[in-house]
């Protein structure tokens, strides 16, 4: 650790950063490694790897900078690191996550209902009353419509609230999103982008949510299917795989151009998809020869937020100075607001204490990837993605705080379905 740090600090003072501030991110860097060590603190170690990709994108933003912003070789980056992202985030999901809707299926739609109104509404409402710059409001929204995480599930974990309603409602939010998500971006952004070039296509949106989110969470499906699929079904996958690994192979050689444009956008989403089969059948060999690949496949979606919000974090350095204060408050209320009113607003709807705390973390703690992922499709992830990079930084924070304060305060008179993982 000594050696990394040093070589940080280094590379740091290279670029021409003061040293009291080459200081500073080197103590949060040894800070976040330390609480690692802490069982106590260990919940905050991913948070303070957060705030330090942050204040060192704010100091030397070069170092997130590996290709000039707005080239070919950079969008590539960005898009790999969040399907890299979502692809260790959906090893964590398993088919068996959505058979919660069927179990219980009101819970499941207030939960829904919550995540997809109160969230869009209050970033909107949040976006108008600190009157932000048009495009940073924009922002506001798209991380407001996008779907939870799973670091909601983390968080419902610790909390000791409904960890199977949590992650339902997880996984049945990352589907619905490619048709919500871009239905409030041209509900209520689209005012607020009045006059500039942002194109808002309900399609484009769609693809893009498909490509960042829905493909590798799918591939990781997959792999979760031929765990447990019979001969038959493994056919049939590895028969679609081998469909992907041709078309897919055909459209990168050149060697069929499409010219209609709406068939080419067709049969691009359509090889983006299949290649998502043909990578999770791939992986699923790759974890069969090598099993603890799968074990780090959640440091890797970490490792990639962190990288990620950093690159974002320095592409709109300007900006957030701009606004740094007013956008900080600002996603603080909308992070707050969200727990608030999803606790509240599912109690009225019927819910039993325990799975309203439930609803208070998938309403309050968004998937910031995916909103980062659909800043730079639209090639705004110094604007549109810079309010997902402080939601980030804070929710995780308050959801920290959150989940421990609600484990030190169990319900007595909740119903819970025994479970050995939260002994």
């Amino acid at each position: 650790m000594g050696v990394a740090l040093a070589a940080c600090a280094a590379g740091m003072l290279a670029s021409g950063a003061e040293p009291a501030w080459v200081a500073l991110v080197v103590g949060l860097a040894a800070l976040s490694c330390g609480l690692s060590t802490l069982p106590a603190l260990r919940s905050l170690t991913f948070t303070a790897w957060i705030v330090t990709a942050v204040v060192a994108a704010m100091v030397t933003p070069q170092v997130f900078q590996p290709f000039a912003p707005g080239t070919a070789a950079y969008k590539t980056l960005l898009l790999l690191l969040v399907q890299a992202v979502m692809f260790g985030m959906g090893t964590q999901m398993g088919l068996r996550d959505f058979a919660g809707v069927i179990r219980t299926p009101l819970p499941v739609a207030i939960g829904l209902l919550c995540q997809f109104t109160i969230m869009p509404l209050v970033g909107y409402g949040l976006a108008i009353a600190f009157r932000l710059p048009p495009e940073i409001a924009a922002g506001m929204v798209l991380i407001g419509s996008c779907s939870s995480g799973l670091a909601s599930n983390v968080m419902a974990y610790i909390g000791r609230a409904n960890l199977a309603l949590s992650i339902t409602l997880t996984a049945v939010a990352t589907l619905l999103a490619p048709i919500v998500t871009p239905f409030w971006m041209q509900t209520l952004a689209s005012s607020l982008l009045e006059g500039t070039t942002i194109d808002l296509s309900f399609l484009k949106m769609m693809a893009g949510i498909v490509k960042i989110v829905i493909v590798p969470t799918g591939a990781a499906l997959v792999h979760d299917y031929l765990l447990h699929a019979g001969p038959r079904g493994k056919a049939v996958t590895w028969m679609v795989a081998a469909v992907g690994a041709i078309l897919s192979g055909v459209l990168l050689s050149g060697a069929l151009v499409v010219e209609d444009a709406d068939t080419a956008f067709a049969t691009e989403l359509a090889a983006w998809i299949l290649g998502g089969v043909t990578f999770g059948a791939f992986y699923h060999i790759a974890v069969s020869l090598l099993p603890r690949l799968g074990d780090a496949m959640p440091a890797v979606a970490m490792a990639g937020i962190i990288y990620v919000t950093g690159m974002t974090t320095a592409e709109g350095r300007d900006n957030l100075i701009a606004v740094g204060v007013a956008l900080v408050v600002a996603a603080a209320l909308h992070n707050l607001l969200g727990y608030l009113l999803g606790y509240w607003m599912s109690r009225g709807l019927g819910l039993d204490a325990q799975s309203a705390r439930t609803v208070a973390f998938e309403v309050g703690m968004q998937n910031g990837g995916m909103a980062t992922g659909l800043a730079v499709e639209m090639g705004k992830l110094g604007t549109l993605g810079l309010p997902a990079a402080i939601f980030i930084a804070w929710m995780n924070v308050s959801g920290s705080l959150l989940a421990n304060y609600w484990r030190r305060r169990p319900l007595p008179d909740s119903v819970r379905t025994p479970d050995p993982t939260l002994a």
